[in-house]
């Protein structure tokens, strides 16, 4: 090498290494400075209690964040607040600037995620104080700031920090989980501080409770300042006339405001490493609206916290999120001919009644319930004050407590779910045999030795019937046929609903509105019967029978990623195979391509996030999953994918690899050659399904899309000119693509679409050059 150019290389490399190495132990960030996610930049304040920097906070997942410094016993730090809470950044060139302009900008490789919005002409710092607030201000100012992180808070206060008006907190998902929950702690517009329970069905506010006034819960509604603030020493006061004292009062420890995943505020203070709760708003955790969700009851008990159950009838809608509750397995919409209750002593549903029935009798009450199709249950109750029976029919069956309270609930339930609950109930009872009680009628008047043998003879005969019973009991129980229990287990393991296929013909009017098709089936637009929107595809006769097709439901079932749709449910009957997803709003790729409503971001975007999802199929799931039509998974196991054949031959034309067709071995690599196709007719704006017209006059000549490229940008050493990309890259987006980015992501795609499918790169392989291309960086701050 040259020696003017190595030392043209070692001044870049240290000018970028100077750049890179920002104040790895300042309180303070200098105008044109940033901190990178690779080099773990921190900004740490004077007292060394907060530190401000990026934080995993899952797999390649970070947020910029600040926490306390010390870690807990059990060595995890406690956020104080976010930037980026629901948009986490990569683990590799990422980056937070404080740019010239004065704007502090966080970036996710070269995409903006977050901004200040700032700018200032004079000199600025970014400097995180003793009390945890992060301060954007200028340099010679010692008071105001342009921006602090004190009035944007996340689910946490600070003491001396305010609570205002115009500021909020918002509770995380849980504990694991810092994206925005369901909970919001603010001031309403009647200057009262409040909880808010917020979900895509229901809204309430549960605390202080809406059923009383404001000044019965020692709150005042006259003071419009809307201000708050917890101090140093553990006293809270709100001008609202909110106030206590944490149990620990006094100068101590440090402490935080944290508004929980539970929807409860509490306050903590640090002692020995651990944060100990020392004040909390809500002493009874399933007061807390939306604990449990919809359509389930909460029950606490001092030994075993708080737990949700799904009532008869209802099957929970997420394994893991118990916040969403659960959703009926019945139709409501029938006569109600069909409909009966079962009772429910001690159940309360809290709110959203439909009608209100005083001095009513109970076959009243069941009535009026059973003529509205909206009505889900009833409460019965015995008023002491009126001397009266009361009636409240439901509409909503939310805020669901057990125990605790003298209500008795009516739970409204197809006939058939009525009888298999008293069944159920009558089964279960002989399992305690242990504790029962047997009432033995006998006469005293004739006692003697004879009475005494008579009596343990009838007595061991009614044991042993008992036993009997029991044991034939637990051998029906346990002697269902595989099918069946492999058909109850689905739902229950993947949370999908198992449509039947008159609900399906509903949902879709028929098949009426249809959206999409492919090789696999078609799609259609429906109406889920919770209102949800849902795109329905109605599969092709591609499966040998019902169990292959819940065997791929069930793989289904076991991913979970940002960039793969939501799977709602299926329909498996007779002959019908049928899957219930997501609705995509903003419509098909195809679609938008043609509508001009792509820019070349936005295809960057979408080309990245195509490749993450299909990486974590191929390599992070527990075991290999092919994309294959890009609508139904197929399961590899870990060993001899190699080998692995499809029994069909899946996917939609001019997407699919040659293996399909000459009947080679299957593996993750037809999901890469139909990925490189999708990204060519993202760069040309042609699908991959028409011909192309060359532009040779004379032959008329009609050609594939990817001969067709092939050809155009004569791909030999791939030393494209700016002209040959020009010729094949979509008119709407000419004007508008980086060169360097376009050449790389096409170099991506035809990789992938290499006919010789080890040539093809691994999705992870992609995933990588198109987060980290090989071009020249010429962007500045």
């Amino acid at each position: 090498m040259h020696l003017p150019l190595l030392l043209l290389l070692l001044l870049v490399t240290f000018y970028h290494s100077a750049n890179i190495a920002t104040a790895l132990s300042s309180s303070v960030l200098t105008q044109g400075s940033s901190l990178h996610v690779e080099n773990e930049d921190h900004l740490i304040s004077p007292n060394r209690h907060f530190t401000a920097g990026f934080h995993r906070i899952g797999l390649n997942a970070y947020c910029f964040a600040i926490w306390f410094s010390e870690p807990t016993s059990d060595g995890s730090h406690t956020f104080v607040w976010m930037a980026n809470r629901d948009e986490p950044v990569n683990g590799r060139r990422s980056k937070i600037s404080l740019w010239r302009n004065g704007n502090l900008v966080l970036k996710d490789v070269n995409r903006r995620i977050w901004t200040t919005n700032t700018q200032s002409s004079s000199p600025l710092k970014l400097e995180l104080l003793d009390s945890g607030n992060l301060v954007l201000k200028e340099l010679d100012d010692k008071q105001s700031s342009l921006w602090q992180s004190f009035s944007f808070p996340t689910n946490t206060i600070l003491p001396n920090q305010l609570f205002t008006k115009d500021t909020f907190l918002i509770s995380s998902k849980s504990s694991k989980n810092f994206s925005s929950g369901y909970y919001k702690l603010y001031f309403d517009n009647d200057n009262v501080i409040r909880l808010l329970y917020n979900n895509d069905e229901v809204t309430s506010v549960y605390w202080p409770s809406p059923w009383l006034l404001p000044w019965q819960e020692g709150r005042s509604t006259y003071n419009s300042s809307r201000i708050a603030m917890l101090d140093s020493e553990g006293h809270f006061i709100s001008s609202d006339q909110l106030s206590f004292y944490t149990t620990d009062y006094g100068p101590t420890l440090q402490r935080r405001l944290t508004l929980d995943a539970d929807g409860n505020i509490r306050v903590y203070s640090l002692i020995k490493r651990r944060w100990i709760v020392s004040w909390q708003a809500i002493s009874k955790p399933c007061a807390i609206s939306g604990n449990c969700g919809p359509n389930s009851l909460c029950t606490y008990s001092s030994g075993l916290g708080r737990s949700c159950t799904c009532m008869h009838g209802y099957k929970a809608k997420s394994q893991s999120d118990s916040w969403l509750g659960c959703e009926p397995t019945f139709d409501l919409s029938q006569d109600h001919e069909n409909y009966d209750f079962i009772r429910l002593p001690y159940v309360e549903f809290i709110g959203f009644e439909l009608r209100y029935l005083p001095n009513a009798t109970l076959s009243e009450c069941k009535m009026a319930c059973l003529d509205d199709i909206k009505c889900k249950a009833f409460q019965y109750q015995f008023e002491v004050e009126d001397m009266a029976f009361e009636c409240y029919t439901k509409n909503l069956l939310v805020n669901g407590v057990y125990k605790g309270n003298p209500f008795t609930t009516y739970l409204k339930l197809p006939k058939i779910d009525v009888l298999s609950y008293h069944q159920n109930v009558a089964k279960e009872t002989p399992l305690h045999c242990s504790n029962s009680t047997i009432e033995l009628k006998r006469t005293y008047d004739k006692e003697s030795e004879n009475g005494s043998l008579k009596f343990m003879k009838w007595f061991s005969i009614i044991l042993s019937v008992i036993e009997g019973a029991c044991f034939l009991f637990f051998y029906y129980v346990t002697r269902k046929p595989s099918g069946a229990t492999t058909q109850n287990y689905l739902p229950i393991a993947t949370g999908f609903r198992r449509f039947t296929y008159d609900e399906i013909m509903k949902a879709t009017h028929k098949f009426r509105d249809e959206i999409g098709r492919g090789g696999g089936g078609v799609v259609y637009k429906g109406i889920l019967p919770d209102n949800r929107v849902a795109a329905i595809k109605r599969l092709h006769e591609a499966f040998d029978g019902e169990a292959e097709f819940l065997a791929e439901m069930s793989t289904i079932g076991r991913i979970n990623h940002k960039n793969l749709i939501e799977t709602y449910g299926y329909c498996a009957e007779g002959k019908h195979r049928i899957l219930v997803y997501e609705y995509m709003e903003n419509g098909s790729l195809a679609k938008n391509l043609g509508a001009d409503q792509l820019d070349w971001h936005k295809r960057i975007e979408i080309a990245s996030g195509v490749a993450e999802g299909l990486a974590y199929l191929h390599e992070e799931c527990l075991e290999w999953v092919l994309h294959s039509d890009f609508g139904l998974s197929k399961l590899f196991n870990q060993v001899g994918i190699e080998n692995s054949i499809f029994s069909k031959i899946r996917g939609t034309r001019g997407y699919m690899a040659p293996e399909w067709v000459f009947n080679l071995p299957i593996t993750s690599k037809v999901d890469v050659y139909s990925y490189g196709m999708v990204v060519l007719e993202m760069i040309t704006g042609r699908s991959p399904t028409s011909d192309q017209t060359s532009d040779d006059n004379q032959s008329g000549e009609q050609k594939t899309l990817l001969s067709w490229v092939r050809d155009k940008v004569q791909e030999e050493g791939l030393s494209w000119t700016e002209e040959q990309i020009m010729d094949i890259v979509d008119p709407m987006i000419r004007d508008g693509y980086e060169k360097g980015l376009m050449k790389n992501l096409l170099t991506v795609a035809l990789q992938c679409v290499e006919e010789d499918k080890d040539a093809r790169p691994t999705m992870s392989e992609v995933v990588k050059m198109l987060h980290f291309p090989d071009i020249d960086d010429a962007s500045s701050i």
